[in-house]
C-alpha cells in the first residue's frame, strides 16, 4: 500500500502488515546503503516498549508472530488507523533541530526558552515540539501548538500533547534506570474506528529517538549517541548537502551504526541480541 522511508505497509484482509526494512534515512532522505539487522532491531525494541506504555496509550499491534515467513522478525500485524497529519515530538534536552531553531529564534515550536542555553542542555520540563509530516524527500518543519490546533482541533491537540509527553516521561524514566538518557523522541498517533487515539508505527527506537549514555553526559558539547546521529555526523563531515542523491555509507560507518543499535537494544531491554 505504501513505502515509507524505512517501513513498508501491506494490506492483508482487514489488517495491515507493517514491515521494517534495513533502510536508513537521515534528514528525511533514504541512504543507498542498508544497516544489517536494523529492521529486526527496531521491531523488537518497539514491541518491548509497546508493552511498557500500554497503560498510557493503546497501540495498534495485533500480532508479532502472525506474519508471512519472509517478514518474520521485522514485521507486525496491526490495526488500520486514520493517521494524524502531525509528527508528535517531545524534547527533554536541547539538541538537533530544536537547538538550531532555538539559536535562530530563542524558541522551539513557538515555546520561548531561557536565553543562554547550550548544546545538550537539559530542559526544566520536557516540551511538546510538533512538526509537519513531510513525504519522502521533503523535510519535516517545526510547527506551533496553535498550528496543531488548526490542523486537528483543540481537544485532539491537547490529547496528543499529553500522550506524547507521557510516553517520553515513561521512556526517560525506564531508560534512566538503565544508564541511558533520552534526549528527544518522535511518535505517531492515529485514530481507531471508535475515535480513540492509538500509538502506531514505532516507539522509542534509535530511529525515532536520541539516546545518550548517562555516565558520559556533559552539556555544552555533542554527546555520544546510540542512534543514527553517528551517520548524520558522518554525512555532514563528508560534505553532503542533505539533498538527494546521498552518498553510499562506508563499511566502517555501517558496522559502527549496527553496533550502536544493538548496544542500545541490549541496554534497554536487558536481552542479548
Amino acid at each position: 500500500m505504501h513505502q515509507g522511508k524505512v517501513r513498508d505497509l501491506y494490506a492483508d484482509g482487514d489488517d495491515l502488515l507493517l514491515v521494517a526494512s534495513d533502510r536508513l534515512s537521515i534528514y528525511d532522505v533514504v541512504l543507498p546503503t542498508a544497516i544489517p539487522d536494523k529492521g529486526a532491531i527496531l521491531t523488537r525494541l518497539s514491541l518491548w516498549w509497546f508493552e511498557r506504555l500500554a497503560d498510557i496509550v493503546p497501540n495498534q499491534v495485533i500480532s508479532a508472530t502472525d506474519v508471512p515467513a519472509e517478514f518474520a522478525g521485522r514485521a507486525i500485524r496491526v490495526r488500520r488507523l486514520d493517521m494524524l497529519p502531525v509528527e508528535c515530538v517531545a524534547r527533554g534536552y536541547l539538541t538537533g533541530g530544536g537547538m538550531r531553531e532555538y539559536e535562530r529564534t530563542g524558541a522551539v515550536s513557538g515555546i520561548p526558552l531561557a536565553p543562554g542555553l547550550v548544546e545538550a542542555q537539559r530542559l526544566p520540563e520536557p516540551i511538546f515540539t510538533p512538526s509537519t509530516k513531510a513525504p519522502a524527500g521533503a523535510h519535516d518543519e517545526p510547527i506551533s501548538f496553535d498550528q496543531v490546533i488548526a490542523e486537528v482541533g483543540q481537544d485532539t491537540a491537547e490529547a496528543i500533547r499529553e500522550i506524547t509527553l507521557a510516553v517520553y516521561r515513561r521512556g526517560a524514566e525506564l531508560a534512566a534506570e538503565r544508564g541511558v538518557l533520552i534526549a528527544d523522541t518522535k511518535i505517531e498517533l492515529g485514530r481507531a474506528p471508535d475515535g480513540g487515539l492509538v500509538l502506531a508505527d514505532e516507539v522509542l527506537t534509535p530511529d525515532s529517538s536520541r539516546f545518550w549514555p548517562a555516565d558520559d553526559y556533559e552539556p555544552g558539547r555533542p554527546q555520544f549517541s546510540f542512534d543514527k546521529q553517528f551517520v548524520r555526523d558522518w554525512a555532514t563531515g563528508a560534505g553532503w548537502d542533505k539533498k538527494s542523491p546521498p552518498p553510499p555509507v562506508p563499511d566502517d560507518v555501517v558496522a559502527v551504526t549496527r553496533a550502536r543499535y544493538i548496544d542500545i537494544y541490549e541496554r534497554l531491554t536487558g536481552e542479548s541480541w
